[in-house]
């Protein structure tokens, strides 16, 4: 009786050993697909476990000025620098609040053309107070007038990122 007990065991547990190959090979293959989706840039991350743009927002709201902390989310491209792409914003879902997005120790850049793109990002979520001086340099590479640049007057509280590695989803 013992002898059939164990056998039947041994025999699920067999069954079930190959039914979770079988899923970790079908996971492997999406992954493969789901990165050949992208462009990269900076350090390699993949798409996996990314936040959802709500998730990022709400985590944003939580944060002090000086606060961070380590994430990586997903989001649609409002705009990149258009002298060079050293920064971008995304949007965080409500079309008025964003994520300013800057590249690790200026490592690499993104498309000027990435407007509109879907975007991954993995690094440091900070919420910070920027100076007048940097808006109004920023609005400069945006393209912005010299009306528009003019009115910035206040420093202003952002959602910023400091971003190690960007997916960006490659154009049909």
């Amino acid at each position: 009786m013992m002898k059939k007990i164990l056998f039947s065991m041994a025999i699920s547990m067999a069954i079930l050993s190959c039914k979770q190959e079988a899923k970790e090979e079908s996971q492997t293959e999406v992954e493969i697909t789901d990165a050949s989706m992208y462009e990269s840039f900076g350090e390699e991350i993949s798409p996996e476990a990314a936040l959802s743009t709500e998730e990022m927002k709400k985590i944003y709201e939580t944060l002090e000025v000086g606060d961070s902390i380590e994430v990586k989310f997903t989001g649609s491209v409002k705009s990149v620098c258009q002298a060079k792409g050293c920064w971008m914003k995304l949007d965080l879902g409500d079309s008025e609040t964003e994520s300013f997005v800057r590249f690790k120790d200026y490592g690499f850049f993104v498309p000027m053309d990435a407007s509109g793109a879907e975007a991954i990002l993995k690094g440091i979520a900070k919420k910070e107070e920027t100076s007048v001086a940097e808006l109004k340099h920023y609005a400069e590479d945006a393209g912005k007038s010299e009306e528009e640049i003019a009115k910035i007057t206040q420093p202003k509280v952002e959602y910023t990122f400091l971003a190690d590695g960007v997916l960006l989803k490659k154009k049909a």
